[in-house]
């Protein structure tokens, strides 16, 4: 029954609907519980002390991202949050503000002069990339290397272009081996960078492990990357199938914020989560067993036509902006303000300039997971602007 969630589409929004319907709690064949309803996916998302973040003790030792804080629980989770809060600070990313203007303006012009122009290859990849890589004071001439990386992480494994793969055990590891040796580097000569400042933070006299920080360096990596790459790609496929709101945006750039915030509720770049529960529990009338793997399908939840009136239309005025596409609860996505700022930055100058554009959909490819939505390549037939 839920063949249809385990390949990428590009709409899998009927396939939620029907869920949410006839099936809002599902126990599939591996006894594996999928939640497709707002209210629902909320609970799970929010409520630590039965759905657990926590996947396991025994893996801690050599997988940074399950050690990270996006796996952990409080009272840990609480801490690890508190320490890297004090250096990922609201006013260090308002800061970047001008250095992101920068960058999407110089990756524009390539894009604008480009004899194939690739949306997600010349733009929305590189953006959020080489923002996280100087934000943690790391070469962003490695952005390749990154984005396979990131790739493998997100799709369990990735064909990289000279025919070898590289699995998510490899980009680990070679993510583990690149961030210490800077980590490394850093204890000895601080700079003025993220990783820097990581290393300093501390309550009460605790700090933050070697573990610690790289977990969060590779969690900053992926999640920075695969969020705004494909917020911004999914706002330029939405608005290449929705003119009349690119339009009516450039007529009216003070909706900007609301036009981010829809995008993300409509074409969420982050599909679901997983939890494990820590106890029996009952969800809308069903009683989940312990120590049960549970999917929250956050891209239906965005799609609830009970939360949000006309969910599978794009209204640029919604007035509604409860989504939860970076999350619910304490595990609310940290860079989400990042996301935010880059995506409206990157999309206000594209109306600055007057940007015309037109998807080539039968090339526009798809990222192979169903964990994120997205395109890993976006090809435009017309690319056109003031410039």
């Amino acid at each position: 029954m839920l063949d249809f969630l385990k390949q990428p589409s590009l709409n899998p929004f009927d396939g939620y609907a029907y869920m949410r319907k006839h099936h809002p709690i599902y126990e599939d064949e591996q006894g594996v519980w999928h939640v497709f309803c707002y209210e629902d996916v909320k609970e799970v998302l929010s409520n630590y002390a039965i759905f657990s973040s926590k996947r396991s003790g025994d893996i801690e030792a050599y997988d940074p991202i399950s050690a990270s804080l996006i796996s952990q629980d409080p009272p840990r989770h609480r801490l690890l949050r508190s320490l890297v809060s004090q250096a990922f600070t609201p006013k260090a990313i308002a800061a970047l503000q001008p250095r992101i203007q920068e960058i999407t303006k110089e990756l524009f012009h390539h894009l604008h002069e480009s004899a194939s122009p690739d949306f997600v290859k010349q733009f929305s990849y590189p953006l959020p990339v080489i923002v996280i890589a100087e934000l943690l004071g790391v070469p962003s001439s490695d952005q390749e290397r990154f984005k396979e990386w990131s790739d493998a992480i997100v799709t369990g494994s990735h064909a990289l272009e000279n025919g070898e793969e590289i699995t998510y055990d490899n980009a680990q590891q070679e993510m583990i081996e690149y961030f210490s040796q800077i980590i490394s580097s850093r204890k000895k000569s601080p700079k003025d960078d993220l990783i820097s400042r990581l290393l300093e933070a501390q309550i009460d006299g605790e700090a933050l492990s070697h573990m610690d920080i790289l977990g969060f360096c590779i969690l900053l990596l992926v999640a920075g990357n695969e969020t705004t790459t494909n917020l911004l790609s999914n706002a330029i496929y939405t608005f290449h199938n929705y003119p009349d709101v690119w339009h009516q945006l450039k007529a009216n750039p003070e909706l900007m914020d609301q036009a981010v915030e829809e995008t993300l509720r409509y074409r969420s770049p982050v599909q679901n989560m997983s939890r494990l529960t820590i106890s029996e529990t009952v969800l809308s009338g069903r009683i989940l067993p312990p120590g049960k793997f549970v999917v929250a399908w956050i891209g239906s939840a965005n799609r609830d036509d009970r939360v949000f009136p006309q969910a599978n239309e794009f209204i640029l005025t919604r007035t509604n902006l409860r989504h939860v596409a970076f999350g619910h609860g304490i595990h609310f996505c940290l860079g989400a303000p990042l996301a935010r700022l880059e995506a409206s930055i990157a999309l206000r100058y594209m109306l600055d300039v007057d940007f015309q554009f037109v998807v080539d959909e039968k090339r526009s490819e798809l990222i192979n997971s169903n964990f994120v939505y997205g395109f890993s390549r976006m090809p435009l037939e017309q690319c056109t602007s003031s410039l």
